[in-house]
């Protein structure tokens, strides 16, 4: 990672780390915690009435992204769910309640000041079916074809390896996995330098993709059916987007993101007295049956 890169990624973990602190800070308040100040296009008013006063008002509080991913995936009943960069965690905890107990929702975020509060959160909540996971939503870590939707809220844009982003989310996907985010998206005709004459990068503003850029990155990680819709402006030629696209049923995993040579079906090892279930959470037998592998003995 180049210098600039990493002195980029420090200072929107600062900026964060900033916000979940004034967030707990103000949770010991009379009134409880005041929201992050962020304009009419950021924050927990982009969820419905309902599902703010279902969630801890820290959870709401901490709110800074650009849309509801919750509602953009349609999650389902038992299925699993990643949200990269999940703050807070009210995302997360909105997951949760979607899938019910017999899903789960993950949470990561670099940010270990956004951690505890999320952690808080979720016992707050009662939320059983949820973990938080310390990592870079560049470097995922959750083994391979475990998770059912990824989701994020504002956070992609935020990334200094949009590249590496992509390919995480498709190869933590199962085939036929989905992603649905919300995200800060540009006009294809602004250049880098246009985009960053209307906000800052830690503004989840400089840092975003072109529409353009933003289908031909999830294209060249793999994904199909890439829907990418703008919903309200942002700044001039900038829009908050949902995007949504599927990882192929059945593919060849693009170079480097394809598992090792010797698992399949969910397991490691496959077929061997070795063999290992990929997802940690299920032993072997479950792995194979839920991946319909017609490998079921050793």
């Amino acid at each position: 990672m180049s210098e600039q890169s990493t002195d980029l990624r420090e200072t929107v973990r600062q900026r964060y780390a900033a916000a979940a602190v004034k967030v707990t800070e103000g949770s010991t308040a009379c009134c409880g915690p005041e929201p992050v100040e962020v304009d009419e296009n950021f924050g927990s008013t982009l969820y419905a009435a309902d599902e703010r006063d279902a969630l801890p008002a820290e959870a709401v509080a901490a709110s800074l992204g650009c849309g509801n991913p919750t509602a953009v995936a349609e999650l389902r009943e038992g299925e699993r769910v990643l949200d990269l960069g999940s703050g807070g965690g009210i995302d997360v905890l909105l997951s949760a309640r979607r899938v019910g107990p017999s899903g789960k929702a993950y949470g990561l975020d670099m940010t270990e000041e956004m951690l505890a509060l999320a952690l808080a959160n979720a016992e707050k909540a009662g939320a059983t079916n949820v973990e938080f996971l310390k990592g870079t939503i560049e470097a995922v870590p959750l083994p391979a074809g475990t998770i059912d939707v990824v989701i994020s809220n504002c956070v992609i844009n935020l990334s200094v390896d949009k590249p590496a982003v992509f390919a995480e989310t498709f190869r933590v996907l199962r085939p036929g996995g989905r992603i649905g985010v919300s995200d800060v998206v540009a006009d294809d005709d602004l250049a880098s330098d246009e985009r960053a004459e209307r906000g800052s990068y830690v503004g989840c503003i400089a840092g975003a993709l072109s529409f353009a850029e933003y289908r031909a990155g999830l294209e060249a990680a793999g994904f199909t059916d890439i829907e990418i819709t703008p919903t309200q402006p942002v700044a001039d030629g900038m829009h908050s987007a949902i995007v949504r696209a599927t990882k192929p049923a059945s593919t060849e995993a693009p170079s480097g993101t394809a598992e090792s040579a010797d698992a399949c079906c969910g397991v490691n090892a496959c077929c061997t007295s070795a063999e290992t279930a990929a997802d940690p959470a299920l032993g072997v037998a479950e792995a194979k049956s839920a991946s319909g592998c017609g490998c079921q003995e050793n």
